[in-house]
């Protein structure tokens, strides 16, 4: 099992499978970025708008999926790019027998597992750092995070994560951006949660800010761990 960082564009991820898969995965992130930039190329509208987008008949599989979680999630396509992107790799991973990927696309995790594995969070909960302990899943699924205060997404709310599980990864991503912007305040953090996990397709959900943490659904054990921070996945080069 080999853990290896992979760049191409804008799209940084981490991918921890066994050695003869990687270049599968890869393959797969090529493949879905042509497929997003053809259609960027032809509908450059499709790149900038905030609102949920319908898909045309030519469109390609990950152009598809990014729109029908644009719809479900009430924001805008793109939205849904990394969780897209990770689904596409682990999915290709699994087609090919694998039975242990993670694809980490920049805090949207697909991943298919025959263990536990704990994936970390980032952000400080009360002075610790907590992780989500997942079970082997023995089929695709995605755990995608958002935040109003990390890294370069946009975010119209005030959550440091907000994070959304199921087993549709892009949907997964497309509802974390939603449930970050639909929390405007860390003392109304309940109304939302329950909003993003009553879409039709997501287990669970949960939500970070000024020192309170909130949950709905079916969500992961939390546990503490000791996360390093220089294995979180980033634009390196």
């Amino acid at each position: 099992m080999i853990r290896e960082h992979f760049e191409v564009g804008q799209t940084a991820v981490t991918i921890v499978s066994d050695r003869m898969y990687i270049k599968i995965a890869k393959d797969a992130i090529f493949d879905a970025r042509a497929q997003i930039e053809r259609k960027i190329a032809e509908d450059p509208f499709f790149r900038t708008t905030y609102d949920p987008y319908p898909a045309s008949q030519n469109d390609g599989y990950v152009i598809k999926r990014m729109c029908g979680a644009s719809s479900a999630a009430g924001v805008g396509p793109m939205a849904a790019v990394a969780g897209a992107i990770a689904e596409h790799a682990v999915r290709a991973m699994a087609d090919a027998g694998c039975a242990h990927a993670i694809v980490d696309n920049g805090g949207d995790i697909a991943m298919i597992t025959d263990r536990d594995v704990c994936i970390g969070m980032y952000a400080d909960v009360s002075g610790e750092r907590l992780s989500l302990r997942v079970p082997p899943t023995h089929r695709i699924i995605g755990i995608c995070s958002s935040s109003a205060t990390i890294g370069p997404s946009v975010s119209f709310g005030r959550t440091e994560i907000s994070t959304v599980i199921s087993d549709n990864v892009t949907l997964a991503d497309a509802c974390a951006t939603a449930l970050g912007n639909l929390i405007k305040g860390c003392d109304d953090m309940e109304a939302p949660l329950e909003e993003v996990c009553s879409i039709d397709g997501i287990t669970g959900c949960l939500a970070y800010c000024g020192g309170m943490l909130a949950m709905c659904g079916d969500v992961p054990e939390l546990v503490r761990s000791d996360m390093d921070d220089n294995i979180i996945t980033k634009i390196m080069f």
